[in-house]
Parts: C-alpha cells; structure tokens; sequence
C-alpha cells in the first residue's frame, strides 16, 4: 500500500509539473523583444528619435517622471489589508452590444473593461488595447485577475479596421489577445515605435504593423492616426523604456477622438489640443493612481483637467474596474469623477462593460456601481 501511495504521489506530483510546464511555456515569448536587435530598419529608427537618449526612450517633460518617488513604508502590509474594497462587491453587470454596421457619420463606443475600448468613428471600428486574457501578467498562473467576464468573446468581436496600442504593458498588450487577433483580423496595428519587434514575435505579419513616433501619422480606412505623446514609461521584464508608449489621435472627415493610453498628467495636452483637437470624445484613465507614482498614471481630478486641456466634448472613463493596479478602494475613482465632472460642469459618461455609448445622445450618469463599491 504504501508503494501504491508513492506512486500515487509522484504521479500527481509529476502531472502537476507537466500542467506547471505547460502553462509557462510560453513565458519567454510573453516578455517580448529589445526591439534595439530586431532589425537594422526599426534600430535605426529608435536611434533616430527625439524620445531616444542613452539607450532607452524618456519622458521629455521638464517635471520627474519616477515610477516610485515615496513609496509606502509597508508597501506589503497595505496590500494586505482592507483587501476586500479593492474588489467590487458583487458581480459588476455587463451589457452585449447589438451587431449590426457602424453608424456612417456618428461616434459611438464600447468599453470592454479596463482599457479595451471600440471606438465607432463615422462608419469605420478602432480596437484600442484590447485585452482578452483572465491575468495581466506573464503568467496566467499569477499576477492581477479579472474582476469581470468580458462581455463579448474575441470571436464575437465584428471586423475592425485598426488596432491601436498605446504601450507593452501588460494591461495593455497581451500577447494570446494579439496572437488570436491575428487570426480573426485583418486590420493592422498601429504602436508607438518598437512595439513591432513584440509583434513580429507573436506572429502578426510585417505589413500588418505600423510603428510611428510621436507626431507621426498615418491613414487607414479614410481615418487619420497620429501618436502622441504621453507621461510614462514602457517595459515587460525589469529593464523599462526600451519601446516607445504613447496616446493616440483619431480624426475623421468631422469626428475626433483622444486615446490617453496610460499617463500622468502633463502640460502637453493644451498642446495636443491645439494641435488636433477640439474632440467630441476623450478616452481618458482615470484608475490605478497613487501617491507613490504621480508622475505616470493620472487620478481623476487630473483626468478631468487633461479633458479640458485638450478640449474634449464627452470623456469616457477607463482603466478602471477590471483589474486591482493599486491600493485605492474599486469604486473610489469613478465616485471622484463623478464629483469632479459635476463641478466643472464637464460630460462625462460611464457605460457598463458592453454598453454602447453614442457620443451625440450619451445617457446620464446612473451609479450603477455604488452599490459595488
């Protein structure tokens, strides 16, 4: 008996290996590619740009940009306690989009949940860092979880015609989402120089990506695509700044939208919105804030602030709700939304995942999430 528990045990022991085995196996694919020794054409690019210095992109603004200025004193011990707030307190409620074309001459989105957003800009569809997987993390066995389903599967998604990513981040781009992407799309990506190099890893074909530095532009589908600049920092392993992030600019023929990505607040937003705004829709995140990195994610008042900078009509809030980045309670950046945008008489709209917004008819604020929070 006592062999046939052994047995037993090696067995399972050996079967939890190979299941182990199995799921990191694509780990080193996850952490990407300096793009620096990717190629001669994308190297010298990257050594071309203004955001290129010493070896790695920076922040250009005159203010510090450290991701930790003062860090908790007992970082682990916070992340330990009041664990529960930093979770909603039941389920969150999700919304399926109605199939059909895009409208030919509106503006409407779709928040999937944190940053994954469909932007429908006068008939044509733009996936902003779509994120599919349950973790956001190198490993689907650790690292920060979903709070919610998604609200439409990524089979279910309708045929896009460009898809922005603002930074590698992994919140921001997954390699499973771009790989299956890949295969159900046909609509390129547009990153922020050197991003490509993680791409061309995971499959997606070279004349399907489209790198740009900031200020640069391109056109797909009739629509006009130009980076610009953001407040933060880049990086899928513990050496940061070797991709360029970034915000993205989409116009039309009559519509305009701003994709904040991530950032900390900056005195360039009067400058993008001078430059390509006003917009009758701001994409603009507004979570994962803390006093321990000011300079790279915005909190809410400041998200209202670049709003205004950049002339925005309707802001829609993101990069909240989905997964816990931080230590602040789940509901507590879309409540001092709330307060800020009713004091500064800005629009603001909070769908709930799935939820269709048209920016002309946008419904009024309802809380749906105050009972969660």
């Amino acid at each position: 008996m006592a062999g046939m528990r052994t047995a037993r045990r090696i067995l399972t022991g050996g079967a939890a290996l190979a299941a182990a085995g199995w799921v990191l196996r694509d780990v080193p694919a996850e952490l990407g590619v300096r793009p620096l020794g990717s190629g001669p054409e994308r190297a010298a690019r990257i050594l071309g740009s203004k955001q290129f210095k010493d070896g790695s992109f920076y922040n250009p603004m005159p203010e510090p940009t450290d991701l930790m200025n003062t860090p908790p004193v007992n970082l682990l011990g916070e992340l330990a306690k009041n664990k529960e707030q930093r979770r909603p307190a039941g389920p969150v409620p999700l919304r399926v989009p109605p199939a059909g074309p895009a409208p030919a001459d509106g503006l409407r989105a779709v928040w999937y949940g944190h940053a994954s957003t469909l932007v429908e800009i006068e008939g044509r569809r733009v996936l902003f860092d779509p994120v599919w997987s349950e973790r956001v993390s190198p490993s689907q066995l650790v690292g920060p979880k979903r709070h919610h389903p998604l609200p439409v599967a990524l089979a279910g998604l309708p045929q896009v015609d460009a898809i922005a990513i603002s930074h590698d981040h992994y919140d921001h781009l997954d390699m499973a989402t771009v790989r299956s992407l890949t295969r159900t799309q046909k609509a390129p990506f547009l990153v922020p120089l050197g991003i490509g190099a993680h791409l061309e890893r995971w499959g997606v074909p070279a004349y399907r990506i489209v790198e740009l530095d900031w200020e640069e532009e391109t056109e797909v589908a009739g629509l006009r695509f130009v980076a610009t600049a953001a407040r933060h920092f880049s990086g899928r392993t513990l050496r940061r700044n070797d991709t360029l992030w970034g915000s993205w600019v989409v116009a039309g023929a009559a519509k305009r939208v701003f994709y904040a990505g991530d950032s900390g607040y900056f005195e360039g937003y009067r400058g993008i919105g001078s430059a390509h705004g006003p917009f009758d829709l701001t994409l603009m995140p507004i979570g994962a804030y803390s006093p321990s990195w000011p300079d790279v994610h915005m909190n809410p008042e400041e998200a209202v602030r670049a709003h205004l900078d950049l002339g925005g009509e309707l802001l829609l809030p993101v990069h909240w709700a989905t997964f816990t980045l931080a230590l602040h309670p789940w509901a507590e950046p879309v409540d001092r939304l709330w307060r800020e945008a009713k004091a500064r008489e800005v629009s603001i709209v909070v769908p709930r995942p799935g939820e269709v917004v048209d920016a002309a008819a946008a419904p009024a604020v309802d809380g749906w999430w105050e009972t969660l929070g």
